[in-house]
């Protein structure tokens, strides 16, 4: 019931973050900042998860303490509670699915009300084992099973947060295939200094030092350059062309 309602209030917090967030990302913003505030939806994720990471370690701490006290819980009230939340978290989820592919903030949002939905279902078990059997630790370790959902759940979020922010290369793209995809095409003698990052979600960019063989070749290169990237979802892509001293 605990780790139920612990969640269910980190939840009102990340949706009216993500809600805030949304509304601010796309807004015109001074010129300096050239990408604009696209990077609040990502400060706004680590954020939630760091949140999580702090509600469920202490729910678990009290779950645990709870386990050795033997005070009378009503196991009545947690059935109507967690069937109440149950049905408000599968309605939220349900509306939040249709974006959470898109976003690391939408995602971020979708996850914590499915896990939730997921707690109250538990907290629901955890009532009902009550009334029918009178064994009141079942409360407290389903909560503690809620509290590792949501640590997964916000370590997730937490780390590909962190790796957005540290400009690493996104999980699905092989810094290696980058550079063999380039170094491959004709008229490339070489490819180095290569960078390619997240911006914000569904945005990744490039940047990188390319060797041509010949110099007149460049605007047919870049364009080759930019067609192969963009199949793999590279849109934002900067390249330094440079001449290839051995061809002199």
């Amino acid at each position: 019931m605990l780790a139920d309602a612990g969640h269910m209030l980190a939840d009102v917090a990340a949706l009216g973050l993500s809600l805030g967030v949304a509304y601010l990302a796309h807004r015109p913003t001074a010129a300096e900042r050239t990408f604009g505030l696209l990077r609040l939806e990502i400060l706004a994720a680590l954020v939630n998860g760091a949140a999580l990471l702090a509600i469920s370690i202490g729910v678990a701490i009290e779950a645990f303490h709870r386990l050795h006290d033997r005070s009378a819980v009503q196991g009545g009230l947690i059935v109507g509670v967690a069937g109440l939340g149950l049905v408000a978290n599968l309605a939220g989820a349900a509306i939040l699915h249709r974006g959470h592919h898109h976003s690391l903030n939408e995602r971020g949002a979708y996850l914590h009300v499915l896990s939730d939905a997921l707690g109250s279902f538990g907290a629901l078990v955890a009532g009902v084992i009550i009334l029918t059997t009178g064994w009141i630790a079942a409360d407290p370790l389903i909560s503690i099973f809620i509290s590792v959902l949501i640590l997964a759940s916000a370590w997730r979020l937490v780390k590909e947060s962190t790796d957005i922010l540290l400009e690493a290369a996104p999980a699905h793209i092989a810094l290696s295939e980058v550079h063999d995809c380039i170094a491959t095409l004709p008229g490339v003698a070489s490819v180095h200094d290569l960078h390619v990052w997240t911006v914000t979600s569904g945005v990744i960019a490039m940047s990188g030092h390319l060797v041509v063989q010949n110099p007149a070749d460049n605007q047919r290169v870049l364009e080759a350059v930019q067609d192969r990237l963009g199949e793999m979802g590279i849109r934002h892509v900067t390249v330094q062309m440079e001449r290839d001293q051995t061809c002199d």
